[in-house]
This record gives C-alpha cells, sequence and structure tokens, in this order.
C-alpha cells in the first residue's frame, strides 16, 4: 500500500500500530512520525503515538502526543483514555484523575475508565475511594480469570453458608489477600478456596480455610462466591487498616530440601536474586532487569548471589561465562513451598517486583523490592515502606526505565548491611 501510497498518513499510521503490536516500537515511532509529516492533525497517528511512547517511557513525549489527541478529537472518550494511560505510567495521577472525571462524563458506566480511576487512586493510597470500583475489572474483556455463577458476597454475615473464593491475577496477588481469610470465617460460613497446585502446600494449613479445590476444576457446592481480589474492598481495607500477613505453612521436606541448597552460618552474607517475573506478564518489559545488573552486588565483600528466578529468564544464567558467580536454585523449586524454605535460610533477597516479593514479605524475611517507575499500586508513590509488608524495603526508580540510580542504592544498602555483619 506504501508503495502505492507513500504519502497516505492513514497507511504510515497503520504500519506503526502493526509495528508496535511486533514489538518494534522504533520503527513505529517513526512511522506515525512519518504520518504525521504528512498530516499534523491525523488524530490516530497522535494517539497511535502516545501509545508507543508510553511503551518507552518517554511519558513527557507520550502525554503530549496524547493531548494533541484529544484536542483535535474534541474530546473524544476513546482518546482520553489512552491519555489516562499516559499520565497514570507517568505518574501524573492528580491529573490522570481530571481525565477519567471528564471522561466519565460521557461514559458514567464504562468498565475501563472505572478501572483506572481505582487503580489510580489506589496509587494515590486512597483505598476506601479505589477499592469501591475495583469490581469493574471483572467487567473488563481483557479480564483473563473465569467467574463463578450465582450470587457474590457482600461482606455481610454467611449464617452457616459455604463461600467459595476464586483464584485471580497473579500468585503474588493470591499471597497478599490471603491475610483475609480468616477475616471471611469470621463472618460465620464454610469456606472454601480456589486454589493453583504451585500454592497448594504453602496455602493447606491456612488458617480460616475449611476446604480446597484446584483452579480451573469443576467447582464444589457453594451458597455465595467471592474473587480473592475482591476482600479487600468488602472487608474495609484502608492504608491505616491493612491486616498483617497471614501465616503460611512451610512442610519439613521442603526445608530439608533447603537445608542441602543453602548452607548454614559459613561467614558469607546470603542474598537471592530475581531479575524478572512472569514473561507473559504485560507490564513485565517494565519491571524487570537484566541479570547483569546484579553482578555489581558481589564486588560487595562476603556477599553470595543465590539464584531463586523461576522460568525463561533463568536461562540468562548460562550468558554469564562460568557457573560460580550465582548459585542456580530455580531448577530445584517444584511449588512456592520449596522457594519458602530457601527464603528463610537466606540473608537477605534483592529482586525485581514479582510474586516472591510478595512470599518474601508475606514469612517477614527481609526484601528490598526495586521497582519501576510507575508500580504496582500496593507500592504508592514514595517512601521506602509499604503497609502490607513490614520486612520489605523499597527502592523507587526517579528516572522512568533508569535502573542505574535503583542498583547503586541497593549497593550502598548492602554494603552498610555487611559492614555491620562483620
Amino acid at each position: 500500500m506504501l508503495a502505492q501510497q507513500p504519502n497516505d498518513p492513514n497507511v504510515w499510521s497503520a504500519l506503526g500500530a502493526l509495528l508496535r503490536q511486533a514489538g518494534k516500537p522504533e520503527a513505529a515511532i517513526a512511522c506515525q512520525r512519518r504520518a504525521l509529516q504528512y498530516n499534523d492533525r491525523h488524530v490516530g497517528a497522535w494517539t497511535n503515538l502516545g501509545n508507543v511512547l508510553c511503551d518507552v517511557e518517554r511519558y513527557d513525549e507520550a502525554i503530549a502526543a496524547q493531548e494533541h489527541a484529544v484536542a483535535l478529537s474534541a474530546g473524544d472518550p476513546n482518546m482520553l483514555s489512552n491519555l489516562v494511560v499516559a499520565l497514570r505510567h507517568g505518574g501524573r495521577f492528580e491529573r490522570a484523575l481530571d481525565a477519567i472525571d471528564t471522561a466519565l462524563r460521557a461514559r458514567p458506566d464504562s468498565p475501563s475508565l472505572l478501572w483506572d480511576r481505582a487503580l489510580t487512586l489506589l496509587q494515590l493510597g486512597r483505598y476506601t475511594e479505589g477499592l469501591r470500583h475495583y469490581d469493574a475489572r471483572l467487567s473488563l474483556p481483557t479480564y483473563q480469570c473465569r467467574i463463578a455463577p450465582g450470587p457474590m458476597w457482600d461482606g455481610g454475615p454467611l449464617d452457616g453458608k459455604t463461600i467459595l473464593l476464586t483464584t485471580e491475577q497473579g500468585f503474588g496477588d493470591v499471597l497478599m489477600v490471603a491475610r483475609y481469610l480468616p477475616m471471611v470465617k469470621a463472618r460465620g460460613g464454610r469456606v472454601l478456596m480456589e486454589c493453583h497446585p504451585e500454592l497448594m502446600r504453602l496455602l493447606s494449613r491456612l488458617e480460616g480455610v475449611d476446604g480446597f479445590m484446584r483452579a480451573g476444576t469443576a467447582y464444589p457446592a457453594y451458597d455465595v462466591h467471592c474473587p480473592l481480589m475482591s476482600l479487600p474492598h468488602l472487608l474495609g481495607t484502608t492504608s491505616e487498616t491493612v491486616p498483617p500477613p497471614v501465616r503460611l505453612t512451610i512442610p519439613d521436606d521442603a526445608r530439608a530440601k533447603a537445608a542441602r541448597l543453602v548452607p548454614g552460618r559459613d561467614g558469607t552474607v546470603k542474598v537471592g536474586i530475581i531479575w524478572s517475573g512472569r514473561i507473559t506478564f504485560k507490564d513485565n518489559a517494565r519491571r524487570a532487569a537484566a541479570l547483569t545488573r546484579f553482578l555489581r552486588f558481589l564486588e560487595v565483600p562476603n556477599v553470595r548471589l543465590y539464584s531463586i528466578q523461576k522460568g525463561p529468564p533463568e536461562a540468562e544464567l548460562a550468558t554469564l561465562g562460568t557457573s560460580t558467580l550465582i548459585a542456580p536454585l530455580g531448577p530445584e523449586f517444584n511449588d512456592f513451598a520449596d522457594t519458602a524454605a530457601v527464603l528463610e535460610r537466606l540473608d537477605l533477597v534483592i529482586m525485581t517486583d514479582s510474586s516472591v516479593a510478595h512470599l518474601a514479605g508475606s514469612l517477614g524475611r527481609p526484601v528490598w523490592n526495586l521497582l519501576q517507575y510507575t508500580p504496582y499500586w500496593v507500592y504508592g508513590t514514595t517512601g521506602d515502606t509499604t503497609p502490607w509488608y513490614p520486612s520489605m524495603r523499597l527502592f523507587r526508580q526517579t528516572i522512568p526505565g533508569d535502573w542505574d540510580g535503583v542498583f547503586s542504592a541497593a549497593e550502598q544498602a548492602l554494603r552498610q548491611v555487611v559492614a555491620l555483619k562483620g
């Protein structure tokens, strides 16, 4: 088409959109710029440009592009939605709220706008308001978990009824909200929990659970159901009333395996590392870092690194040129109980955000979470602590995409820890 219509902005913009989907952001940006060269009032090219600039964390430019699209479209709700995404990723949360409220006046029942509003408010620590709209996720076309049939629990007394708590989102989210199970049980019913096999041993003796069903299998008999991530709202969570993590079960055989993998006191500071979450998670590219960045921690005397990474990113260990720098423990883990047993024997975990951060925090183990510029809402926008995990220390990007400052700060903090131990 371009050979026949080399000056057509529609074709250039369409090619740019396809290149973005193919994971080629630089080429996509070039195509959108070319489209705007031929028509600088092309709404689609401006918003497509903003989307791909957001992908590569050029947020100031992304926001400006989306503002052009909004202005040229006379406030089209779709353009406002794209502006909201750029503002949220760029950390402009108050401006994002203003844009969301403007868009909601045109589409008051839009699940995507209500979901954006919930996430923005939660990021600001305004839990009461944010959690009120959190169930909007259940109506999103992109929501991937199945929703159980029948009445959904309203948070009231159960009076002997059976409630089924269905799993959703990531393993870390399940570990995070496990703390609410005793509160559900206190409502006076029989509590069943849907659970993935990777978490089953760890949660097998969870306080407040009467029985489990394996995730994805046929539903048992129940009276009401509730997705797990709806519990913070139904149980009245504020930033001041986040319940403490619940006790998890680490089996004896997992502890015996961990004892073989990680030695006892030997004069070293044992640091577990993780550099990537699940690669299928859409935001993983922003939250993950290169394994080689973690090698700087080996420059600190008496530090021994243990990889507790699972999944395809484990393959990066083979690129180091030697297997003696980092002990690879990931292949030894069959489930989260095995990981938990190793965490008990490590002095510290340093990692980019993923489910193991929630596991370490739930176990009360020291964990340093290296965060992207706009992290998961649980970590808020400022400070080095989170009310969800007292044992967690946060290290934040201050410039989008810039890991240098984060790793430098973590290395200095590690030197201080080692000096104190010495």
